[in-house]
This record gives structure tokens, C-alpha cells and sequence, in this order.
């Protein structure tokens, strides 16, 4: 029997984070399914809520090596109520990754897959070897790496997904906010590519060159002085009425419906003590801030904030179109979809308190990679 290592998050009912590698048995693959080495899988913002959770990293330490590190920080009592379900579970992490099949089941669909090199989705991917259902893999062209391959799914579909609901939501132009990140970046390439209006929302001068050298045409940073206006005149050029919000807290969706409301205002016909009649939705997507969504209503009663996750998304759209947004990412992976990574560690580099204190910044441009056949 092979076995393998994998990475484990366990967060105890007493409050305490415990990140290890654990050895798991590798059964060998059904008649659907295939056992893949893994070569690359990204930490992902969401990868990063299981794996760290809400633990004070500042108090982390550092036990052990090699294969039997182990470390341990304080979670905070408030958030344990939160966690209930997950409480002194040992818990597999990695959204996604890419590595190449080693044994295939006796199915046509996983035959077809042996020896390839390819995308996969289903969780646990931070480890050394994964067993999964061959319709969870996604065969890349080939002379496509796995490091090429392993962001194939997240990022991409998350992006594509919010043009797709831009269009069925009848919208015609979408804002994002801290839109210099990998996610932004592909997004800024589908709308170029795409013909679709895109307000870009940065927090600094440097994100902003980051986008204007992609050929970004609107693009604006919270920080400067002149943000609202800017961000109102950007949003008159565009018609944006809809926006996915990676920040959350804070003021900014309320200051993104306030100025699509001013935007919408400079040119209307008539005045309504209600406000516009035009609907104005803003979607968290992510938590960059915890803190709470502060919205002093300056926009009328025509809008919505509300919680926009992918995967539901997929579930919505149903199997054709999960089909095609898929065949377009491995399509453009190389130029649209194209990931770019910090660092690439191994598992036993990612338990390293240097490399977690980095990664779990979340900083826009600095994106790590795990290889767990490193080393």
C-alpha cells in the first residue's frame, strides 16, 4: 500500500490552531477514478480559512521537523462558537491543484487520463498523492506544467463567473474591488477581451500601475482624496450597476452604491424623492476586512448587498455551462488565466512560521504555491 503525506488544520475545542503533516494510506482507484501525484496547488484566500482560520498567527510556534513539524496558535474564544463544526476535527486542506496520473481505474474516462498531466478540484491538495473521480480532473494541453495548471479552477471560474452574472442579472459594466490581485487580473483580460466595461478599485499607486500596464482603462484608488469623484466618473463612463466586493467590512460597498446612484443621477430625466429607478447590487465575495459592512443609505431603494460564493454559482448554471467556462479556461491558461507565483514551497516549507506569516498576509501580488512532491 503507498502511502503519502498530507496536511493537516485541526482547531481544538479548547482554542488552539494545529497545523501537521499527516501519513494516509493511498487506496487504489476505482473503475472511475485516478491517483494523481500532486506537483502544484496555490493558497488560495480561501484555502487560507481552513488552513489558518481566524488563529492569532502573531503568537504561532514551532515544534519538530521535517515530516513531524508541527504548529500550534491561539484561536480567539470569541470566534469559537463559529467553529463548532469543525472543532477538534483533523481537517485535509487545498481547494485545488495539478499533478500527473499514476494509476488510472478500468473506466474509459479515467484510461484516457493515465500518465497526463492535470487540473484538479475536490479538496485535500495539499498532500503528496490524491485519488479522485475522473470527471474532477481536467486534462491540460500538453507542454502545460502543473504550476501552469494548478490555479485552473478558483480564480478563473470566479472570474468568468462574475461576467456570467453580470450578463444574466441584466447589467452591462461591473466594478471590483482590491482589483489588482491574480483574480483581478484575469478579470481585467476578460473584459478586454471581452468588450465589457470594468471599474477597477485599488489601494494604492503601485496596484494601479499594476493594472494600467495590463492595459486596464478605469481604474481608481481608494486612498487618493478624489476617490468618490473619481469612482463616480468612472462609473458614468462604464453604466456599471453591479459590483463583487473582495473586502467586505469597512465602508466601501456603501460608497460604491452611493456613487453608482450619483453616477446614475447625472442623467436622469426626472427627479424621485425614492431615488433611481435603476437596481444597484453590490456582492461580497471575500472578507480582506472582518470588520462590519458599514452603509449609510445616500442611494435610494432600488439595491442589494448580498454574499456571491462560486461554487453555488456553478451549482445555478448547471453542467453545460460549468462545461463550457471550463474548456475556456484551459483554452486561455497561458494568457488570460495565467497565474503568477511568489514562491513555491514544500509541504514541510509551508509549516515554516517565515513562509506562513507571508502567505497569510494576503497581499495583492504575492501568491505562494505548495509542491508536495518538493523535497
Amino acid at each position: 500500500m503507498t502511502t503519502g503525506l498530507e496536511l493537516r488544520s485541526l482547531i481544538t475545542k479548547t482554542g488552539q490552531l494545529e497545523l501537521s503533516l499527516a501519513k494516509v494510506e493511498v487506496p487504489e482507484p476505482g473503475p472511475d477514478q485516478v491517483v494523481v501525484k500532486v506537483q502544484a496547488a496555490p493558497i488560495n484566500p480561501s484555502d487560507l480559512g481552513l488552513l489558518t482560520g481566524p488563529a492569532d498567527l502573531s503568537q504561532a510556534k514551532t515544534s519538530g521537523s521535517g515530516a513531524d513539524t508541527k504548529v500550534t496558535a491561539p484561536v480567539p474564544p470569541n470566534t469559537l462558537p463559529f467553529l463548532a463544526a469543525r472543532l477538534d476535527e483533523s481537517m485535509p486542506v487545498g481547494n485545488e491543484g495539478a499533478g500527473t496520473v499514476i494509476k488510472a481505474g478500468s473506466s474509459e474516462a479515467a484510461q484516457a487520463l493515465m500518465g497526463k498531466t492535470v487540473s484538479m478540484i475536490g479538496g485535500a491538495m495539499y498532500a503528496q498523492y490524491r485519488v479522485l473521480k475522473a470527471s474532477d480532473c481536467q486534462a491540460l494541453p500538453a507542454g502545460t506544467t502543473a504550476a501552469e495548471g494548478a490555479s485552473w479552477f478558483v480564480n478563473p471560474l470566479t472570474a468568468l463567473g462574475m461576467t456570467e452574472t453580470m450578463k444574466r442579472e441584466g447589467h452591462k459594466a461591473l466594478v471590483h474591488t482590491a482589483a489588482a490581485s491574480n483574480l483581478g487580473q484575469m478579470l481585467n483580460k476578460i473584459c478586454l477581451k471581452d468588450g465589457i466595461g470594468l471599474v477597477n478599485i485599488v489601494r494604492s499607486p503601485a496596484q494601479a500601475k499594476i493594472l494600467k500596464d495590463i492595459g486596464a482603462k478605469h481604474v481608481v484608488d481608494s486612498t487618493a482624496p478624489t476617490f468618490l469623484d473619481d469612482l463616480t466618473q468612472a462609473l458614468v463612463e462604464t453604466g456599471a450597476t453591479i459590483a463583487f466586493d473582495a473586502i467586505g467590512g469597512g465602508k466601501l460597498p456603501g460608497q460604491i452604491l452611493t456613487a453608482m446612484e450619483m453616477a446614475i443621477n447625472k442623467t436622469a430625466k426626472t427627479y424621485s424623492r425614492y431615488g433611481s429607478s435603476v437596481h444597484k447590487q453590490v456582492y461580497i465575495y471575500g472578507g480582506l476586512d472582518t470588520g462590519p459592512t458599514v452603509l449609510n443609505r445616500a442611494f435610494g431603494m432600488m439595491w442589494g448587498v448580498g454574499g456571491w460564493l462560486l461554487t453555488p454559482f456553478l451549482m445555478k448554471i448547471g453542467r453545460p455551462d460549468q462545461q463550457r467556462l471550463r474548456e475556456r479556461v484551459v483554452a486561455e491558461l497561458k494568457t488570460t488565466f495565467a497565474s503568477h507565483y511568489t514562491k513555491t514551497v514544500s509541504l514541510t516549507e509551508a509549516l515554516q512560521l517565515d513562509n506562513i506569516a507571508a502567505y497569510a498576509k494576503r497581499a495583492t501580488g504575492e501568491k505562494y504555491l505548495i509542491d508536495p512532491s518538493k523535497g
